[in-house]
């Protein structure tokens, strides 16, 4: 007689990226789940599990799943992006810094056979393709950074006004109950 209403639960984890999972917590309010727990995920360091909660008689439920759906879709392109940033200076840097582990092979091959001239000759490249990866890489970084960032701010801009639509219905949902 005066006790709570019984409300059943659904539950839900989600793996996410740590540097996203700020987002999420956030995003997720808007779709009526809540935040019960989260923690690091064994084998992969850079990423967390969150365990949410929410009332399985909520309103709205197969359009707050969908922008649910579209939430999720537009994180992963963030993360895509953000990762995008660095993969093609990776390679780029990797590329050279191996090019100039082979030159280096020859320049000791080529000390071992006592020709001290093609040594030198091999050493050269060899020292600037140890030494030049890490500007190109800068460089690299610093263009690609330039060129998504807008991108990754418009979509952004996107994760917000799914969590607007879906803030909207979970408010009809909330107000239009019991």
């Amino acid at each position: 007689m005066g006790g709570k209403a019984f409300i059943g639960y659904e539950y839900q984890e989600v793996a996410v990226k740590s540097a996203i999972s700020p987002i999420y917590a956030d995003g997720y309010e808007n779709f009526g789940w809540k935040l019960e727990d989260s923690y690091l995920s064994l084998g992969k360091p850079d990423s967390v599990t969150m365990k949410f909660k929410r009332d399985r008689k909520i309103r709205n439920k197969p359009e707050l799943t969908r922008l649910q759906h579209q939430f999720d879709a537009v994180a992963s392109d963030i993360v895509s992006l953000e990762a995008s940033k660095r993969v093609r200076a990776s390679i780029a840097a990797y590329v050279v810094g191996i090019i100039g582990t082979a030159f280096m092979a020859g320049s000791v091959f080529s000390i071992t056979s006592a020709l001290l001239i093609p040594c030198i000759i091999l050493a050269i490249p060899a020292f600037i393709g140890w030494l030049l990866p890490y500007f190109l890489y800068r460089s690299i970084e610093r263009k690609k950074t330039a060129s998504v960032t807008p991108l990754i701010d418009s979509k952004y801009d996107e994760l917000y006004t799914i969590c607007e639509k879906a803030n909207g219905l979970l408010d009809q949902a909330v107000y239009g109950k019991r």
